[in-house]
């Protein structure tokens, strides 16, 4: 009988050790403490033509509430104005409820970099390749080749503008000047959006504006960063600023940063800039 009881006992013991050892992980992986807490990871990485992925990580990590803060790793040379803005309005609305850092790779230009002033802290390395604030329209015409080997081009079309930019005939004057409005329509957003990010003088905002790129140490001069630091340093500025006090728990997207990928990546990209649906860009190239 005696026997029995003790079994019980160890038994109730041992139940109530094993709730509490879960609870502590919890509220550990939730506030912090030994085990440390948890910190999102949004990855951006290659030529940006498509934003549903990185997109899907902002939304999860915004209603995760284990998640205290995000860090986007940003080594692209930009892409698809479209998409750039749609992942920055995304971060915009992530950074309204928790804390959201940038850390930059080999290269945080254009695009990527209209996507990093969203964040409330950037952070690059000292020959990191970033700024590149403009935007790229390119064209090229056959028309005189097509001549040379007898080859004519027919096009029908309903619209006085509706083939601008053709391969097969060069601009009008008017065409010229009616894509260049555009493009100054976009890099005049682009301009603003970089201003409201960096908290920046609109008049200071445009006279870095040229499309020129800058290193890390040259962008932090300008203002368009706020430090020089690794991915980790980021990590340990993040863990401090929302209060972690051990070793922090990393959440990764879906998609982990590949190096390879993103060589693949931007030389698709380059194969096949000319034949996208959105011609205008937030790239740069080298």
């Amino acid at each position: 009988m005696a026997g029995r009881t003790g079994r019980k006992v160890l038994l109730i013991v041992t139940i109530v050790i094993a709730v509490l050892i879960f609870a502590g992980s919890f509220l550990s992986g939730m506030f912090g403490g030994p085990g440390g807490g948890k910190i999102g990871i949004v990855e951006i990485e290659g030529a940006i033509a498509d934003s549903k992925q990185a997109m899907a990580d902002v939304v999860r990590f915004k209603e995760d509430d284990g998640i205290r803060g995000v860090i986007v790793r940003i080594n692209s040379p930009g892409g698809a104005v479209g998409p750039t803005q749609e992942v920055a309005s995304e971060l915009k609305k992530l950074k309204a409820v928790k804390k959201v850092y940038v850390s930059m790779g080999s290269v945080c230009a254009s695009g990527g970099y209209y996507i990093a002033a969203v964040g409330e802290k950037l952070y690059a390395n000292p020959s990191t390749i970033t700024g590149s604030i403009g935007v790229i329209m390119q064209q090229t015409v056959v028309e005189d080749l097509m001549k040379k080997i007898g080859v004519q081009n027919n096009t029908l079309k309903a619209g006085s503008m509706k083939d601008v930019g053709s391969p097969f005939r060069k601009m009008t004057d008017s065409e010229r000047q009616y894509l260049q409005d555009i493009i100054n329509s976009i890099h005049e957003q682009f301009i603003k959006d970089v201003a409201a990010g960096r908290k920046m003088p609109l008049d200071k905002a445009r006279s870095l504006s040229d499309g020129r790129i800058y290193t890390g140490l040259q962008a932090k001069e300008a203002g368009l960063i706020d430090g020089i630091g690794t991915f980790y340093d980021v990590v340990d500025d993040m863990k401090k600023a929302v209060g972690i006090k051990g070793k922090p728990e990393l959440v990764y997207g879906k998609r982990p940063f590949s190096p390879l990928k993103w060589l693949i990546s931007s030389m698709v990209q380059d194969m096949f800039a000319r034949e996208q649906a959105e011609p205008f860009q937030y790239r740069y190239r080298p």
